[in-house]
């Protein structure tokens, strides 16, 4: 086949190229640009799609021997991920921007590009797998991917590559160094590319603007803090929240909503984060269609963890999950991703987390 390689310069998309290169596919590399000034993003350790991994992957690709390119996807990128990212947190909601870039970068705008030029798939380095065309679970557990994958459609994936589901990290690393890729040893990037300096609350308060609010106790109603902007907090928070009035028991608080109406954030006890009944909409059915209804899967509703069984009921493009234990610190704006086994079943966006008992009140 015709594959196009998306090459982000760090060692799984070098090895999965290797790979497809191995299995006697035509291959070409393509390097996504996804800022117009790649300085700003993250480097080393801590960095993905700079000048400094376009670099590393054409010299990947020069090992490998295959024709390399670099995409301008800048634009894209900027609108479908850094202005949805501020957007949501303006609404109050917590988006995955990996999971936003995965849905409109590479599985929208690049693999129908490829498709366009005439090539059959795009092979990407994602730790999933793909059995009998079903999106499942990586074999290494501790770094599978098929959570951001998730919002992939049927005809998406059909068109798709994961050379690295049936393997470890450590086999992927191995198996660079014995290839020459100078990228073996590249440790794994981390955190938000485009938020350089890490400070998420600060980028978001340049593009939003420092609005002063109070931090209210839920049971209470009392104000006992204030802060900067309700844009800057998330479901769950505990730490940073620069309290005033501490509990009589001194019992520690957490986010437990944000009213971006009021610029209000919301605070409580730990229990009163729990939730059994998650609501979702948008969503995406890996195969195609909905299983028969209602169904018994497990469900996941962050990008690490966070996982219980539960029972699925779907109403159109909505689902509802009754979740047999109880999670913590649910947020609004991330993926609830259902899985039957290690299969991929499908994917939805979170739009409310609450308590059995609240439901019918």
């Amino acid at each position: 086949m015709k594959v196009l390689a998306a090459m982000s310069g760090g060692v799984d998309s070098a090895v999965a190229a290797a790979r497809a290169v191995e299995a006697g596919h035509d291959v070409t590399g393509v390097h996504l640009a996804l800022s117009a000034a790649p300085a700003t993003l993250r480097h080393g350790a801590r960095g993905c799609c700079t000048a400094e991994d376009a670099n590393d992957a054409r010299r990947a690709a020069d090992v490998l021997g295959i024709p390399f390119y670099i995409w301008d996807l800048a634009e894209r990128f900027r609108a479908d991920v850094i202005d949805d990212f501020v957007s949501e947190y303006a609404a109050g909601r917590t988006p995955n921007p990996c999971l936003r870039c995965n849905e409109k970068i590479k599985f929208a705008a690049v693999l129908d590009k490829a498709l366009a030029l005439g090539f059959d798939a795009v092979v990407t380095g994602h730790h999933a797998r793909l059995v009998d065309g079903v999106l499942s679970r990586s074999a290494d557990a501790a770094k599978d991917q098929s959570y951001v994958l998730a919002v992939c459609t049927e005809r998406q994936l059909a068109h798709a590559m994961f050379p690295l589901g049936d393997s470890t990290k450590t086999q992927v690393r191995e198996e660079a160094a014995a290839r020459g890729l100078a990228v073996a040893d590249k440790p794994d990037s981390h955190d938000i590319c485009f938020i350089a300096d890490g400070d998420t609350r600060g980028f978001l308060a340049k593009r939003l603007g420092a609005q002063d609010g109070p931090i209210v106790d839920a049971e209470s109603g009392e104000v006992v803090g204030t802060h900067g902007g309700s844009f800057g907090f998330t479901v769950g928070q505990r730490r940073g929240l620069n309290l005033q009035r501490p509990t009589p028991a001194g019992d520690p608080r957490y986010v437990l909503s944000i009213r971006p109406v009021d610029n209000t954030v919301v605070v409580g006890s730990r229990a009163m984060l729990e939730a059994d009944v998650i609501e979702a909409g948008s969503v995406v059915w890996t195969s195609g269609a909905a299983p028969a209804q209602p169904f018994d899967c497990a469900v996941q509703l962050r990008a690490h963890g966070m996982t219980s069984r539960a029972t699925v009921r779907v109403d159109g493009r909505e689902v509802t999950a009754e979740l047999v234990e109880p999670q913590v610190g649910v947020a609004a704006g991330q993926a609830l991703v259902m899985y039957a086994d290690d299969r991929v079943l499908g994917s939805a966006t979170i739009t409310r987390a609450r308590r059995t008992a609240d439901v019918t009140t």
